[in-house]
């Protein structure tokens, strides 16, 4: 059996500070930052139900091309959310069963794949999160030479490798790296102030109450 060589992980405390967002989830961690990372883009995950964070590995492939997703694979490591897109998107699928089997293996976190993907139900059997932009079977070319870990942009979010990438069925949200521990302190404080609200909510107060909305509504009369 072929061995199989393992990347180390280039941050540790990337990868410590990914388990603690995806705890906190999509819509928490982008309230937080500020409002800022939105990977404002249609995702089918493929697992519903699932929180995943982790650093970001990018790959800029080429149009219609996955040369540089095979060529990735022997730099994935554990944890890692490995992002994948192309100048433009289109369903062309960059992603199937064979090259999912290999991310899987060398412990990839998750797969955000700004284009296509396919072979869906080998995919969900596999249990490898994956966030996909399209899912067809149009086969991609391996010809073009793109670029990795490189910063992309995906959804208008900029994605730099090491980023922090969060996903969950909300959608993605990706943290900058010199700003993911401000950012954890700020999501922590939010969702334990979204609890105490919860509490309040479940007592029988209204939102529109405690956030001094009717107010705004009176005013406007």
């Amino acid at each position: 059996m072929t061995e199989v060589r393992q990347v180390a992980a280039p941050d540790t405390t990337a990868l410590e500070l990914s388990r603690a967002f995806a705890e906190l989830g999509v819509a928490t961690v982008y309230e937080a930052s500020g409002r800022e990372g939105l990977i404002d883009i249609p995702l089918i995950p493929l697992l519903p139900g699932r929180r995943v964070a982790g650093p970001a590995l990018t790959v800029l492939c080429g149009q219609g091309d996955n040369l540089m997703v095979h060529a990735v694979m022997e730099r994935v490591y554990p944890g890692a959310v490995l992002v994948l897109t192309m100048p433009e998107p289109e369903p062309v699928a960059l992603v199937g069963e064979l090259l999912a089997i290999q991310a899987k293996v060398r412990g990839a976190a998750a797969l955000l794949v700004d284009a296509a993907v396919r072979d869906v139900d080998e995919l969900r059997a596999m249990d490898l999160p994956v966030w996909t932009r399209f899912i067809r079977v149009r086969g991609a070319t391996k010809d073009k030479i793109g670029q990795l870990e490189v910063p992309v942009t995906v959804g208008g979010a900029r994605v730099a490798p090491g980023d922090i990438v969060v996903l969950d069925d909300d959608g993605a949200v990706v943290v900058a790296r010199d700003r993911a521990e401000a950012v954890l302190e700020a999501a922590r404080a939010r969702a334990e102030r979204e609890a105490r609200m919860r509490e309040r909510l479940q007592a029988g107060e209204l939102s529109f109450d405690i956030h001094g909305l009717r107010q705004i509504v009176e005013r406007q009369r």
